[in-house]
């Protein structure tokens, strides 16, 4: 079946309807003590929407839909976190892409290190990140600083160093901080992991 402006219409509201809801708790204080029930909800109700317009309508390419509904459907996965089976699903759709062009590119390189941190694999281009040691946003585990900054170039990306800069500057921005206990920060984030199905206990 081929999108109508309609549908197409409907997958940009979906990620507008996100935005609006992160800019209300940001601005309520609420957007950074762990994961929101109320921002979680609407990621998982936003993906089945989706979901069922990907099922009926296929995979909602830059050539099906334009720039700003493909952006919005790939914003709509990314928020996906408890959902993984459909977070790889997109990711597969943008993968069997003929001749990737920039912007699907982009979208993988984004969407394959999501996937990887949940699973707790090395990122690839190091587009994740999270509270250090020492308190600072930095990049989740990558496989090596060399390759990752070598990855980033050939899509057009700054060097994984510049990009931390910009990422803290806009934490603060944001008045986002390091958790006041990160061992318990890391450990919910575990135990999320185990009930959404990124892990496996042993």
């Amino acid at each position: 079946m081929i999108y109508t402006k309609n549908i197409i219409d409907k997958i940009v509201a979906l990620k507008n309807n996100d935005l609006a809801m992160r800019d209300r708790l940001l601005k309520e204080g609420k957007l950074f003590d762990g994961y929101n029930k109320e921002m979680e909800e609407l990621h998982i109700s936003n993906a089945h929407r989706l979901n069922e317009i990907i099922d009926q309508y296929g995979f909602p390419s830059l050539e099906k839909v334009g720039k700003e509904a493909s952006k919005a459907a790939w914003l709509v996965v990314q928020h996906a976190i408890s959902l993984p089976s459909f977070m790889k699903k997109y990711r597969d759709m943008i993968m069997s892409t003929k001749d990737l062009g920039q912007h699907s590119r982009e979208q993988l390189a984004y969407l394959s290190d999501r996937i990887a941190v949940y699973e707790e694999r090395p990122q690839l281009y190091g587009t994740q990140f999270d509270w250090d040691n020492a308190g600072k946003l930095s990049p989740q585990v990558y496989d090596d600083l060399v390759k990752v900054n070598k990855r980033r170039k050939s899509i057009g990306w700054n060097s994984l160093e510049e990009q931390t800069q910009i990422i803290r500057l806009q934490a603060q921005r944001d008045n986002n901080h390091c958790p006041t206990d990160l061992e318990s920060h890391r450990h919910q984030i575990k135990l999320w992991k185990y009930k959404v199905g990124w892990l496996i206990k042993p």
